[in-house]
């Protein structure tokens, strides 16, 4: 779960750089970029007016937590149909009728966020971002961004009608290691060009950590959350990979997926591994419900060096004719920290969406992922069109 707890974003700090052709940026600068219809811009030093989307997802407690500790964000409201749900976590956080609401269109004309940010199941996430579309309202959704190609795709073009940022958020983005990777490959040029990416993350499955119920109900269901460990934690590295690889779709996806723990995950996989195949570099992607603990490890070759990250913190970088070595890690800067500190300076203007957390990317990912379960399902390599 990405950290909420960094102090509130400066303006001074100078964004990350994105790394687009010309043209690709000033697309996206005037369709994602651009102030959605009818808003008005906040007073100086407003908090950000944020409203919840959703309680099906287990991660929008640990982030009330953090947002109730932030004095740059204001909760103005609460959307969730289930009424049992809706008034549990109102009674648990102190939050006032008024402000909860079973109509999402309702939430928004009431309470007028500047953002939405997003804990329904993957599903769901067409329909809210259409929603929110209609009203100019901008959107973060926790990982993945969609179940599919075409729900994805759908995404993209409400995103462009409404003038709306959509970003997706990965515990991965923030990880002080993979800045420091992005830093070595990129910046400094370690070791030439990248050969090969191989992502790990995964952990010992929904069931066996104590997910609750609302979120093991659709965690396991192949509709709603798009498979099983192939999308819960297979996004994870096509998300790194792509953003590694400067957004570049892979040429082939081959996948393998299987259920090792039937009497619990019947109707979708514990454990897939994809590779992924591009011009003179592959990604290979281990997604697991099945390993004794939590994990998320990136490690990156390049022509002549190596980094091995170990979650968030730490770093081991190999040249060629040199010892293995431990890296630096660096803090992003303070716009860039997790997930609201962006969300905020993307909404207020201080950053253009880029890399993991963008639309560009994840409309990628997502067609990564829907190929890798269609090469599961037929035993055959998918080549992206």
């Amino acid at each position: 779960m990405a950290s909420l707890t960094a102090p509130a974003p400066s303006p001074a700090v100078r964004p990350r750089t994105a790394r687009l052709t010309g043209l690709v940026l000033a697309v996206l600068c005037i369709i994602l970029a651009a102030v959605p219809a009818g808003a008005q811009a906040p007073p100086a030093g407003a908090p950000l007016r944020i409203a919840i989307v959703g309680l099906v997802h287990g991660h929008v407690r640990g982030h009330m937590n953090a947002m109730a500790k932030r004095t740059d964000v204001e909760l103005v409201g609460v959307y969730e149909p289930d009424a049992a749900l809706r008034a549990k976590f109102g009674e648990t956080h102190g939050i006032a009728a008024p402000k909860l609401f079973a109509d999402l269109d309702r939430l928004i004309t009431t309470t007028r966020p500047e953002a939405l940010v997003v804990y329904t199941n993957t599903f769901d996430h067409l329909a809210v971002i259409e929603t929110a579309a209609r009203h100019g309202v901008h959107v973060m959704v926790e990982k993945p961004l969609a179940v599919s190609t075409a729900h994805a795709r759908a995404i993209a073009a409400a995103a462009q009608r409404g003038r709306i940022h959509v970003l997706v958020n990965y515990e991965t983005t923030w990880y002080r290691s993979h800045r420091a990777i992005w830093r070595l490959m990129h910046e400094q040029k370690t070791g030439g060009r990248i050969r090969k990416i191989v992502a790990m993350d995964g952990h010992h499955g929904p069931k066996e950590i104590g997910t609750q119920p609302e979120f093991f109900d659709w965690l396991s269901d192949p509709v709603r959350n798009g498979a099983g460990a192939l999308y819960d934690f297979g996004c994870y590295g096509a998300n790194i990979a792509t953003w590694l690889l400067d957004n570049q779709r892979p040429r082939r996806v081959v996948a393998v997926t299987q259920t090792n723990k039937p009497a619990i995950y019947a109707r979708v996989d514990d454990e897939a591994t994809i590779v992924l195949e591009y011009d003179g570099a592959q990604a290979v992607i281990e997604a697991s419900w099945n390993w004794p603990d939590h994990r998320k490890d990136l490690e990156v070759y390049t022509e002549s060096a190596a980094a091995w990250a170990t979650g968030g913190n730490a770093l081991r970088t190999k040249v060629r004719g040199q010892p293995i070595a431990d890296a630096a890690v660096e803090d992003w800067p303070v716009d860039e920290q997790n997930a609201l500190n962006y969300l905020s300076a993307v909404v207020r203007g201080r950053l253009v969406p880029s890399g993991p957390t963008s639309l560009e990317n994840n409309v990628i990912v997502s067609e990564i992922l829907d190929a890798a379960r269609e090469s599961a399902k037929t035993g055959k390599a998918v080549a992206l069109k």
